[in-house]
């Protein structure tokens, strides 16, 4: 079986994020598209308490990822694999930015 949805179809929470594990019925896997606007910045956070690995792809613009303590630049094409127990956070660029987020435990 496959699902099929279309991100901008899916309400954005806290701006522009929008889960599509539901949407796409996944069971084991969690995806999100973040639209960043320019200058926004993440709120800072791990997930040690569920366990989850991200991976986090700028599919556009420019961005930095702060993951326990180090600043990581982002260009497009970039992915950036992230431990569950790292802290982490967004600090986006001077202009829009486009993430798609992964994350399974």
């Amino acid at each position: 079986m496959s699902t099929k949805v279309n991100y901008e179809e899916v309400e954005a929470v806290g701006g522009g994020l929008h889960f599509l594990r539901d949407e796409l019925d996944c069971e084991n896997l969690g995806v999100s598209v973040l639209e960043c606007e320019p200058g926004w910045t993440g709120k800072p956070h791990d997930h040690a308490d569920d366990g989850q690995e991200e991976v986090y792809v700028l599919v556009e613009g420019a961005a930095t990822v702060t993951v326990a303590g180090d600043e990581v630049p982002m260009e497009p094409g970039d992915a950036l694999r992230i431990d569950p127990d790292e802290r982490r956070q967004i600090e986006n660029g001077d202009a829009e930015s486009t993430f798609v987020l992964v994350g399974a435990p």
